[in-house]
């Protein structure tokens, strides 16, 4: 069956295509339009949107905040070094993926700037470290002050100023994601108040993207994959909200793939939400049908992610390959700067 593998997921996309910065505004970006009951296929801008969007329905955005996770400093020897915090312990000690990695061992430490340290204390099963951050002052204070904005690998540039508003979503809020929830990236505080005014409900979740969201899957069956752990937090409140809207027959909107993961956590076999707070290592793939949500807004996503193969799953597998097709040959722009996609 078509869609149950990784190679299934594999597609070329010229380098070209690689979207190396956002849109001049944020809402300007192009919108492809996928039908799942026709297989039709439109193409439209992010303006669009709320014609699309009917009153009754109910929005659903991760209001994760990233926060500027690449340190840059240099080792004792003078060898430039760099930490990429992913997440703080219980204990204060932060997990990171560092480079060289040969070179960092425990007890290593990079200075990062003055009165600003990253000690190298462990190294973990999947080959991170273990870090404590040796600061003068406030930790969070000095890490906004010297971290850098954690880009993609596949934009092939440094951060610059702009950067550190436009790969934020404008409703963001609760550090700590080492990238931002694309989709949520193309609205407004103008668009968000046009649906508002349509009578188009709005729930926030959290969920703390990590860096295993630009990872490619590397073995062949789905089933060995070993998917990362992300924190999530959906309240009782924004539950009921949300079975409240499905009880009366409004549809569920998912604003990126990283609510559609929230949801997925918190939804049962009948459908129904319950608040939560943890952490989830839901993979979602074909054939496994998706329980919550009726829309999805995404961006396009890289081959053989988790990423795509969640979208498959959404608008299934053949639909999804044919509209990336689609996306390539009308000169869509891709990944997390990119034009984004609306599955109906």
């Amino acid at each position: 069956m078509k869609g149950t593998r990784t190679s299934d997921f594999d597609f070329h996309l010229p380098e070209g295509r690689i979207a190396q910065a956002p849109a001049e505004r944020r809402d300007a970006s192009r919108l492809m339009v996928v039908r799942r009951e026709t297989g039709a296929i439109e193409h439209r801008y992010f303006t669009d949107l709320a014609s699309l969007v009917s009153t009754g329905d109910i929005l659903v955005l991760n209001t994760t905040r990233v926060f500027r996770a690449r340190l840059l400093g240099r080792r004792d020897t003078g060898a430039p070094a760099e930490i990429f915090l992913l997440r703080r312990h219980d204990d204060g000690r932060w997990e990171a993926m560092v480079h060289p990695g040969g070179k960092l061992k425990p007890g290593r430490v990079v200075h990062i700037a003055p009165g600003f340290d990253a000690i190298v204390e462990e190294v973990t099963a999947r080959r991170t470290r273990i870090v404590r951050l040796r600061v003068d002052g406030d930790e969070a204070a000095a890490i906004e002050a010297h971290g850098h904005v954690p880009l993609p690998p596949y934009i092939a540039r440094a951060d610059a100023a702009p950067d550190a508003e436009r790969y934020q979503t404008v409703y963001a809020r609760q550090s700590g994601s080492v990238a931002a929830p694309t989709a949520g990236l193309h609205f407004t505080p103008e668009l968000l108040a046009t649906l508002a005014a349509r009578g188009v409900e709005r729930a926030d979740v959290l969920l703390h993207v990590g860096a295993g969201t630009f990872k490619p899957v590397d073995v062949e069956e789905l089933s060995d994959h070993v998917m990362h752990e992300e924190w999530y937090d959906v309240t009782d409140e924004t539950a009921a909200r949300l079975n409240a809207v499905r009880a009366r027959g409004g549809r569920i909107w998912c604003v990126g793939t990283t609510s559609l993961r929230t949801l997925e956590s918190v939804v049962d076999g009948q459908r129904c939400f319950h608040g939560r707070t943890g952490e989830t290592r839901i993979f979602i793939h074909p054939p496994r049908p998706v329980l919550s949500a009726d829309r999805l807004i995404t961006n396009f996503h890289l081959p053989r992610s988790t990423l795509l193969m969640l979208v498959a799953a959404f608008a299934g597998y053949d639909l999804t390959m044919h509209a990336y097709e689609t996306a390539i040959a009308e000169g869509y722009r891709f990944y997390s700067y990119g034009d984004a996609m609306v599955i109906l």
